[in-house]
């Protein structure tokens, strides 16, 4: 390899094979090497997993910085990637955010033309390092599975950083009251008609004409689940039913419910009802 050839990335994880919306993820061994300055074109935000330094070059000079495990950094879509040198390999979760997103949230509260998504080069944020954790999990676990998931968190995260790191938070509106009842029959009915398809975050809040952000918080006010959480419910509701009949295998019932791994269909059933598939059916 020449002095000029990067070193190779070892990608871990990665949700761009999985189909995910809006948000997409990468868990990767980060070597210890100079990287050149690149456009993104996503909002991009790094998690460390551990403990390294890094050396940015800003107008012709080195900036050096310090992370820990846990610590983060944010670097807007309408800015290049600084060049960058790493002291040493460290895993790292990078999360990249369409700023269709973020400008779809905006849509709901202010001008998105006004929104400006601020450059955080190090700082700590338990929520984001908790949804980047929690996003890298589903995506270990559940695959193409993971969209749905994925696309919801995509929401909360746009509206967190809308609130925290945007150059005009205070302009944000809270939503108040929930769905009417009409609204909420209107999805259930929705989700119970399409359990075996690929449920979305949009689909859904497109049936009551709300945005995703807006339909996300009232649905929640209204059940007390977020909309991933109830699909998921009735997946499973609908799963028991379907192995107490005993008329389709469990790879069937697993795609009948809209999963498309039956390893994950087996962790969510657990998750939900302390058993596995099998041993429901086999206790009737």
């Amino acid at each position: 390899m020449s002095n000029n050839e990067p070193a190779p990335h070892l990608h871990l994880l990665s949700s761009f094979e999985s189909g995910w919306n809006g948000l997409n993820l990468i868990y990767e061994l980060e070597p210890a090497d100079e990287m050149p300055e690149i456009d993104l074109e996503h909002h991009f935000i790094i998690i460390a997993q551990n403990n390294f330094r890094a050396s940015f070059m800003f107008d012709g000079s080195w900036q050096h910085i310090d992370y820990a495990s846990g610590d983060i950094a944010i670097v807007p879509a309408t800015q290049p990637f600084p060049r960058t040198l790493v002291d040493r390999e460290v895993p790292l979760i990078e999360l990249f955010l369409e700023p269709a997103m973020l400008d779809r949230a905006a849509f709901d509260s202010v001008n998105p033309d006004r929104i400006e998504l601020v450059p955080q080069l190090h700082i700590r944020d338990p929520l984001i390092q908790h949804m980047g954790l929690a996003l890298k999990e589903e995506l270990a676990t559940g695959g193409a599975d993971s969209r749905f998931y994925a696309e919801s968190m995509a929401t909360a995260l746009s509206v967190h950083l809308l609130r925290r790191y945007c150059s005009f938070p205070k302009q944000i509106k809270s939503c108040t009251g929930g769905l009417s009842n009409y609204q909420l029959r209107q999805v259930f009915e929705y989700i119970d008609a399409h359990l075996n398809e690929d449920l979305s975050l949009q689909k859904l809040s497109a049936a009551v004409q709300l945005s995703p952000h807006y339909f996300a918080t009232l649905f929640k006010r209204s059940t007390g689940f977020t909309p991933h959480q109830y699909a998921m419910k009735c997946r499973i509701d609908r799963a028991k039913q379907l192995l107490q009949q005993r008329d389709l295998t469990l790879v069937e019932i697993c795609y009948q419910v809209g999963f498309q791994n039956q390893s994950h269909f087996t962790r969510v059933f657990r998750q939900y009802v302390k058993t596995t598939p099998k041993a429901y059916r086999d206790a009737f």
